[in-house]
């Protein structure tokens, strides 16, 4: 129980957001009609907070498995990265490997991957319990959401702005952070270069997003965006990641 008092105070802030972002959810889908028991449990099966709000415009929409598959692809395909970059930290964790590896969430790689663990405490068990507690929460948000929201009588339009909502929030958190670790290299003189490199990737996102709904429509642009997206920092990588990491280590 010690990894567990560990790790509880190193989550509080995911279960701020989660249980937020799980109220909504669950509100989200009862109010399109939905049963109440179908959120808590896409919150413990499918688990990926992002596909599941998609997931109600889905199950709304006429069957096309094609698209389906390639938005749950293209959406969930940050995890691929996740999992290459947790290959040492989950190497000897034994049967937890697996609930490890299904669980990584956004919020919980950030925490792991990341982890001060204290000396003499199990490292498969403070990964495990960071990884049980969050789900936890958006299964708790979820069920909240589902059993409370057959009740609510205001206009609930618009609640799933919410989504485009918390992904302004994390563009504007990567922007004010990249910025800050410039500040702190090159103070109020940045080169050009250094700030292009810098925010490639909210740059390749708001871009790449904002070209393909010119093209495409607001109805069928996620896909395309999303493959450009990733085919950008693909083609990038060689020179963004050095001067990413190169500012990181000095902002230390």
């Amino acid at each position: 129980m010690r990894e567990l008092r560990a790790a509880f105070p190193k989550t509080i802030p995911v279960l701020m957001g989660y249980l937020f972002l799980g109220i909504t959810y669950g509100i989200l889908m009862v109010t399109n009609g939905f049963p109440f028991w179908l959120p808590i449990l896409t919150a413990l099966v499918i688990y990926t907070g992002s596909m599941e709000f998609l997931l109600v415009g889905i199950l709304l929409s006429p069957f096309n498995p094609f698209s389906v598959l390639a938005t749950t692809l293209m959406v969930g395909a940050r995890h691929i990265f996740y999992g290459l970059s947790m290959l040492t930290k989950y190497r000897g964790t034994g049967k937890a490997k697996f609930y490890l590896i299904y669980t990584t969430s956004d919020e919980t790689f950030a925490l792991n991957c990341d982890a001060g663990i204290p000396e003499g405490l199990s490292r498969s068990r403070y990964y495990f319990w960071v990884s049980f507690l969050d789900q936890m929460y958006w299964v708790a948000g979820s069920a909240l959401g589902a059993l409370f929201g057959g009740f609510l009588t205001f206009n609930t339009e618009g609640l799933d702005f919410v989504m485009t909502a918390m992904f302004v929030c994390i563009f504007l958190n990567q922007w004010l952070r990249d910025s800050d670790s410039l500040h702190l290299r090159y103070g109020r003189h940045i080169p050009w270069s250094a700030l292009f490199l810098s925010h490639v990737p909210e740059l390749a996102g708001v871009g790449a997003s904002l070209l393909c709904l010119l093209v495409f429509g607001p109805e069928r642009f996620i896909i395309p965006s999303m493959i450009a997206i990733l085919a950008i920092l693909a083609l990038s990588r060689k020179q963004v990641e050095p001067a990413a990491n190169r500012l990181r280590f000095e902002a230390k």
